[in-house]
């Protein structure tokens, strides 16, 4: 299983919302790219950076962020945040990540993601499923759609994305936990799904048990940056 650290950005630093409330913002490091390298030299091989000015603004504000870490360290990056238009993923890319996440369009322009899929190689994306109660949940989780989480990704395999992310809101930076019984239903649903957990780990118990699942992959923030888990104890798990 794959252990992928997270770096979300406020205004060039490194941050953590609680529920994805930008009022309960906490600063971890001013230096982003320090934090970066910590991962990389604890031997970690992919990171997960958010813009969160950028998913605030709908557009991509803090690629010079992942140009710097791109450029100074040899980790896998998977950027998202505000990646709205054509002319993002391509800035995306080119400032040097591997995959561009996605998650707001897929529900909003449908027909936009598609033409991306096909454009710069469906395998370049990262779909988020972002959840409430199983439905799908947009607009920096500030709305509930009507889609079923289930049909969501369904639709978007049938379209050529191999790796999701889901997160459910409930559980995210509150350190409670995974939510492994929605976990365990959509593994079990979409067998050969590159899949990865996201959202409310704190301990080693939880990445044990998301690997004991099937979790190809799991995206931890706030358990790190509070010494919840220490980076050299997750050298396990590669």
């Amino acid at each position: 299983m794959l252990i992928i650290p997270a770096i979300d950005i406020i205004e060039g630093k490194c941050v953590r919302l609680t529920q994805g409330d930008y009022s309960q913002k906490k600063i971890y490091n001013e230096n982003p790219l320090e934090v970066a390298k910590q991962f990389e030299d604890a031997g970690l091989a992919r990171l997960h950076l958010v813009d969160l000015d950028g998913a605030r603004a709908g557009m991509v504000r803090n690629w010079k962020v992942l140009e710097t870490i791109a450029g100074k360290t040899s980790l896998i990056i998977d950027f998202g945040g505000g990646i709205k238009k054509s002319k993002d993923v391509k800035i995306v890319f080119d400032s040097g990540a591997a995959i561009a996440t996605v998650g707001s369009i897929a529900v909003t322009n449908e027909e936009e993601l598609v033409n991306w899929l096909s454009q710069f190689d469906a395998g370049k994306f990262l779909l988020g499923a972002d959840v409430k109660k199983e439905k799908i949940a947009i607009h920096g989780w500030q709305e509930t759609s009507d889609i079923w989480v289930y049909d969501f990704i369904s639709k978007y395999i049938e379209k050529g994305i191999k790796q999701v992310f889901c997160t459910d809101v409930s559980k995210d930076g509150k350190l409670e936990g995974p939510a492994i019984d929605l976990y365990k239903t959509i593994i079990g649903k979409f067998h050969g799904l590159d899949f990865i957990a996201s959202g409310g780990v704190s301990s080693l118990e939880d990445l044990e048990e998301l690997q004991r699942i099937g979790c190809s992959g799991v995206i931890v923030g706030k358990a790190i940056y509070e010494n919840r888990i220490k980076l050299n104890e997750l050298k396990m798990f590669s």
